[in-house]
């Protein structure tokens, strides 16, 4: 039997109590704490400056309280930047556009991943240059084609150009979440009578939960803060949405930065409420697939 010689560390001392240093953790601290700053900076400064008076802004500094703190400028920005509409168009099309990409994208994904078809590989090929097209190249073409479809300038003419840019990419990211689960799966299912629609609403989908409620939250963000595309395409300001509507008030009242500021602030709030609504599940949805056993 192998024996082994125990050195007897003295109880006590200093060098028994020392811990050595942890510098990875303590690295990890400062990057969190330099994240956490350069993230919380401007927002605090746009929340100060969204209740001061003009006067407060003009002779106070950024960091500076207000002398008076003037929650008007958030009543005066609904009712001078329009905010019902625009944030009414936002959410209309954020909420048509993005569950209906994903389920297009999913069962796109599926059938790339799942079904046995030739020039499977092209077509996902396709599709993952699709997701590498800029918009900008095409805003050109895009404006020529909603204006020849009699589209231009309205809520269906934005929501068709969204799905187009926005699935290609989806599709790619999905494809990764379908292929990876294992084929007994769906071999056991199809054994117990399962047809493709089953396997892939009852079986595939809720397995890729983390990744749609991934991509849903990074697509709602995407579709409410779509600037290019939506320049292009609307014109008139009943059918304007909040990025428009920022840039419309930032023209007209320049100089009041308090109410723009507030303006700002609240067309924010829609894209925080659903991140707060789905963060939830995605964290869930991650360490239900990392810890298995």
């Amino acid at each position: 039997m192998a024996t082994a010689t125990l050195t007897r560390v003295p109880t006590g001392t200093a060098s028994a109590t020392r811990r050595p240093r942890d510098w990875v953790g303590i690295g990890l601290w400062i990057a969190l704490a330099i994240s956490a700053i350069a993230w919380a900076t401007p927002f605090v400064f746009m929340f100060l400056t969204s209740v001061k008076s003009k006067a407060d802004v003009s002779q106070l500094s950024t960091w500076d309280l207000p002398t008076v703190w003037l929650w008007q400028n958030y009543a005066d920005a609904v009712q001078t930047g329009d905010l019902w509409v625009t944030g009414g168009n936002s959410l209309l099309i954020a909420l048509v556009k993005v569950p209906l990409g994903l389920l297009v994208a999913s069962a796109t994904a599926f059938a790339l991943g799942r079904l046995r078809f030739r020039r499977s590989k092209l077509v996902l090929g396709l599709f993952a240059v699709g997701s590498m097209v800029p918009i900008q190249v095409a805003l050109g073409p895009l404006f020529n084609t909603m204006l020849s479809l009699d589209l231009l300038d309205s809520r269906a003419g934005l929501l068709l150009p969204y799905l187009a840019f926005g699935i290609p990419y989806q599709v790619f990211m999905l494809y990764g979440f379908f292929k990876a689960i294992p084929d007994e799966l769906d071999e056991s299912a199809r054994i117990d009578g399962a047809s493709t629609f089953r396997v892939y609403w009852q079986i595939c989908l809720p397995l890729a939960r983390p990744a749609l409620a991934a991509l849903f939250i990074l697509d709602f963000v995407a579709t409410w803060n779509e600037y290019a595309m939506a320049t292009t395409l609307l014109q008139s300001q009943s059918n304007w949405t909040i990025p428009l509507a920022v840039q419309g008030f930032s023209s007209q009242h320049a100089t009041d930065y308090g109410a723009l500021n507030a303006f700002i602030i609240l067309s924010a709030v829609p894209v925080l409420i659903v991140y707060l609504m789905f963060q939830r599940y995605f964290v869930q949805g991650a360490f239900s697939g990392a810890v298995k056993g």
